[in-house]
């Protein structure tokens, strides 16, 4: 049983949230309220969880001594010795083939999807986290891809380039985020728990932060400014949308540099209710604004 309950911590349940990405399609597309269309998306999320899955229980088998020396990766459940390396094994090959094997009976195209999501993840375990700036770059990778496997799996009519990069500079802000957040947190130990981290120093990670973070807000100010009027007849109602996406961004900045949190952005976008809330109401107020504009 306690090998079973260490499996289910190795997969993260918690850092699914990031696959809700995957709705970005079908929610700019105007199709959430398409049955069919939904049906596919969510079909593909629980997929896009099981692959990322295995790709975390893969990560930890790599960084099992590293994580020994982590003050919370210690206690995963690999590290900590709950799950032995052989059912982390054979749990990460049976996610892998269910998740694939799923795809290929309905969409080819999101099984291509998950395989290069897959093959990037394993050598981003074996190799580029290692190398600076590429390991953060990876990361974003991740979350385009992400993205792509939700368009692949229903008919797109338009989904703009702009989304995809306010979506890549988002994924890079909270990357960037993490790192330097563990390099405040383990100070001289950084180095033997992310090799990266003995190159990076505080002055780059920030000015890192402030190049993605203006790239973020103007992408977003673009694409509510010009691409939403193709099913709005014209009107900008999305900009009723961009003052949820400061806050949010604000309130995470305050939260790394007042509280010192953000070295695990799920749990911070987990636990901070100001935070949930802003993504809450910029969600509800776009589905409101595409689906329902005539109670704006």
């Amino acid at each position: 049983m306690q090998s079973l309950i260490g499996l289910l911590r190795s997969m993260r349940p918690k850092q699914w949230t990031k696959n809700i990405i995957i709705y970005a399609g079908i929610v700019f597309d105007g199709q959430l309220l398409v049955a069919e269309s939904l049906l596919r998306v969510t079909v593909s999320f629980v997929l896009l969880c099981l692959i990322s899955s295995s790709v975390y229980i893969i990560n930890d088998l790599a960084d099992i001594e590293s994580d020994r020396q982590h003050p919370r990766k210690r206690h995963r459940a690999i590290a900590s010795g709950q799950l032995p390396k052989p059912l982390a094994v054979g749990g990460a090959i049976a996610l892998i083939m269910i998740s694939i094997g799923g795809a290929l009976l309905y969409s080819p195209a999101f099984a291509l999807v998950l395989d290069v999501y897959l093959v990037l993840h394993l050598l981003y375990s074996v190799s580029l986290k290692h190398i600076v700036i590429i390991d953060v770059m990876v990361i974003t990778a991740g979350f385009l891809l992400r993205v792509a496997a939700g368009v692949v799996v229903i008919h797109v009519a338009r989904f703009s380039p702009l989304l995809y990069v306010c979506v890549a500079l988002l994924a890079m802000f909270l990357a960037i985020g993490k790192r330097r957040q563990e390099l405040l947190m383990l100070a001289d130990k950084a180095g033997d728990v992310r090799v990266t981290l003995d190159h990076y120093n505080l002055p780059l990670l920030d000015d890192m932060l402030r190049i993605v973070l203006v790239g973020t807000l103007i992408a977003y100010l673009l694409y509510a400014i010009e691409e939403p009027s193709y099913l709005l007849q014209g009107t900008n109602l999305t900009l009723l949308t961009v003052p949820f996406v400061f806050y949010g961004v604000f309130r995470y900045l305050f939260l790394m540099h007042v509280k010192g949190e953000g070295s695990a952005p799920d749990e911070v976008l987990l636990k901070d209710r100001p935070l949930l809330l802003s993504i809450l109401l910029w969600g509800l107020t776009f589905v409101a604004i595409l689906y329902f504009p005539t109670l704006i």
